[in-house]
């Protein structure tokens, strides 16, 4: 079956970065947004990470946003739900600053480029536990728009994360799609590589590569842009020059 859409992965991506430079970094300038209302930096972060893995844990039966802060409301009780305004405003503003703990790869921007030019659907299935916003800004930060993509996964809008097969699969019905006809690239094996277990095409961007298990990654396409640029090419892609 032909390919008729390629499906990013942002941080480590089309946003080259080292993640635990990024976390530390941007946990410890939320921490000073929100140390006056009472947040301390350690239990703070420890928090964050377990409503995180409430997220990685959601069964579909609500947003990621809803498990998220149902987590998070147990550790700090019930004034969480009035200062989640506080935090939303972190995310839209301050969290720009969070830009100097990534990288810059021209080559991701120039490469979604050649796939629109080529009449390929692109989307954004970026692992959901961010909020919209912060979403956006990122994608800003590789040099690109919200624009490009015809579906963006936030913690808002989808009920699964990476690596539960369930979250491909809601982004392959929303899409209409069958696995056959999607290309995931990602630079995590774990979560990303998955999507080759449900028929999906996969691409293993080795520049931030995240291997946490040592797979042998010999079993996937792999390399830079470039290199995905001639995959491309070997699944029929042609950008008419």
């Amino acid at each position: 079956m032909s390919l008729e859409m390629v499906m990013f992965d942002l941080d480590g991506t089309l946003l080259p970065m080292d993640m635990d430079e990024f976390t530390g970094g941007y946990f410890k300038m939320l921490a000073k947004k929100v140390e006056p209302y009472g947040y301390e930096l350690d239990p703070l972060v420890k928090a964050i990470w377990h409503g995180t893995a409430a997220m990685v844990r959601n069964d579909g039966s609500c947003s990621n946003e809803e498990a998220f802060w149902k987590d998070f409301a147990g550790i700090y009780g019930d004034r969480v739900w009035k200062d989640k305004a506080l935090f939303d405003e972190f995310y839209a503003n301050e969290f720009n600053d969070a830009r100097q703990f990534c990288g810059f790869n021209p080559k991701a921007a120039e490469t979604v480029e050649l796939i629109r030019a080529c009449g390929l659907r692109i989307g954004l299935a970026t692992n959901p536990l961010f909020p919209s916003v912060a979403t956006q800004t990122r994608i800003r930060w590789a040099g690109l728009v919200s624009e490009d993509f015809e579906f963006i996964t936030t913690y808002e809008n989808i009920s699964f994360c990476k690596p539960n097969p369930d979250y491909y699969r809601e982004v392959l019905k929303r899409v209409g799609l069958n696995a056959e006809n999607c290309l995931m690239v990602g630079n995590d094996v774990g979560e990303d590589m998955v999507a080759a277990g449900l028929g999906m095409k996969v691409f293993l961007l080795t520049d931030c590569l995240i291997n946490k298990s040592g797979t042998d990654i010999e079993q996937y396409p792999h390399g830079g842009f470039d290199a995905l640029k001639e995959y491309l090419k070997s699944e029929g892609m042609s950008d008419g020059r």
